[in-house]
């Protein structure tokens, strides 16, 4: 979305970069269009022939010089060049939201102090009024920390134009960025057959200790039977039951009683003749 509002907003630019052929007419067209609000991206006026052409003048080359500091420079990059024609307040001001856009992708080194001597900014209430518009403006999402006396950043909007020679750079960090990738995606598939293995491992180790107590309880039911089934004959076959075994106890009570009742009658005797004596 920024980025669409930025090519809208150099559309007019580029229409009237067509009609200036004098390098006066082309140097007024740089001012004007860093000058203008929402105008972040610039490649597209940088690459018209007319602008090109300012190379060719010795006058109005610093112009051109100008435009691609803020196509893709930084305002410390602006005071390092000689002969750069002046700021205005307003390209002052877009050069450093430009510039916070190019910093804040070193997230590490965020801090109020490096910000305002790269910026050059003299407070630090300078920096955080600078950080709002940027906020604003919808260029940068970020939180202020003055306690930590920094920012932190959480996302930036790709408004900045890649300079020359950053193609090869961008390859490299790209090449580097897909190594971690494979590495890392490496990594999780060892893992994951680690944990497949580890898996399977269990899995075979339970059903064995399943079949294990399977035949345990299958053996001890077998020997449960060959125990249990010979007394269960048994006790039918001689008519052993619960009744029976009381009327046994019974007939055994009387037969004692019938072997005490004769040794009774005999001491009676015994004690008559000793009476008769």
């Amino acid at each position: 979305m920024e980025q669409t509002k930025a090519l809208n907003a150099l559309e007019p630019f580029l229409a009237l970069s067509k009609s200036a052929t004098s390098p006066r007419a082309a140097a007024d067209l740089i001012t004007r269009a860093t000058s203008a609000p929402n105008t972040y991206i610039f490649a597209e006026l940088l690459q018209q022939p007319q602008i090109q052409a300012l190379s060719q003048n010795p006058d109005f080359a610093p112009h051109l010089a100008l435009l691609q500091i803020f196509s893709y420079g930084t305002y410390q990059s602006y005071h390092e060049t000689p002969n750069l024609p002046p700021l205005s307040d307003a390209q002052t001001l877009k050069l450093r939201q430009l510039s916070l856009l190019t910093l804040a992708r070193d997230r590490s080194n965020l801090s109020y102090d490096a910000l305002q001597k790269t910026l050059g900014l003299t407070s630090a209430r300078q920096l955080e009024e600078l950080v709002i518009t940027v906020i604003y403006a919808g260029l940068l999402h970020a939180t202020l920390d003055p306690a930590r006396q920094a920012i932190q950043v959480n996302s930036v909007a790709p408004l900045r134009d890649l300079s020359p020679g950053s193609i090869q750079d961008l390859i490299t960090a790209l090449n580097n960025w897909s190594e971690r990738c494979t590495l890392t995606l490496s990594d999780l598939e060892a893992q994951i057959r680690n944990i497949q293995a580890s898996a399977a491992k269990r899995e075979k180790e339970k059903r064995a200790a399943e079949h294990r107590i399977q035949a345990l309880v299958a053996e001890s039911r077998e020997s449960e039977k060959k125990l249990d089934l010979p007394g269960r004959d048994v006790l039918p076959r001689r008519g052993y039951n619960k009744r029976s075994m009381v009327d046994t106890a019974n007939v055994a009570n009387d037969e004692t009683m019938d072997v005490d009742e004769p040794s009774a009658a005999e001491e009676q005797k015994k004690r008559a003749s000793k009476r008769k004596m």
